[in-house]
């Protein structure tokens, strides 16, 4: 029985496990999204959110103790068919990710489902994605912008119902007048 036992074995070892891990969080960090099995994915966000938690601290203790916990792969990208090193994962994560989230408490991840299956074994594929800070913001803008238009609306509406009580009460009294 494997009571009390934290993790997923994942049918591999455990350097396989490990190098896996280590792998699909570098692939994240540098493509921000990833598509894999949703056991895969499970497991290996709680280690990205360590990883982006590390990066907010931003000191040279916290990035010595990610590229202990992560390794430094370079970021190489391929322009006119040469491989161009454009940097690594480390330096992303620490100039670029750790700065987007600092003003957020966790969550940096999520994960989507997708109808997807994978053809040989018929798995479950998910999309890993990193949160992006134009998306929180937006959502934010547009939930203070729909409060502010319900606000308004309504007291233009109630600004309206006064007024037209207004003119009411004014050609009411208009028209005693005139009967007088």
């Amino acid at each position: 029985m494997r009571h009390r036992v934290a993790g997923r074995r994942l049918s591999r070892t455990k350097e396989h496990r490990l190098a896996m891990r280590r792998n699909l969080v570098a692939s994240l960090i540098q493509h921000e999204t990833i598509s894999t099995t949703i056991e895969k994915a499970k497991e290996v966000k709680p280690f990205a959110e360590k990883l982006i938690s590390l990066a907010k601290k931003g000191t040279l203790s916290a990035r010595r103790r990610a590229i202990a916990l992560l390794g430094n792969r370079d970021i190489i990208d391929y322009e006119d068919g040469q491989a161009v090193k454009t940097g690594t994962v480390i330096g992303k994560l620490f100039s670029e990710l750790g700065p987007r989230y600092l003003d957020r408490p966790g969550g940096y991840t999520r994960i989507i489902r997708l109808s997807l299956r994978r053809l040989g074994d018929n798995g479950q594929l998910v999309l890993l994605q990193l949160i992006g800070a134009d998306e929180s913001s937006k959502k934010h803008g547009k939930a203070t912008a729909k409060k502010r238009s319900r606000k308004k609306a309504k007291e233009t509406v109630e600004v309206e119902e006064i007024d037209e009580t207004r003119e009411t009460t004014e050609t009411g009294d208009q028209t005693d007048q005139s009967n007088q």
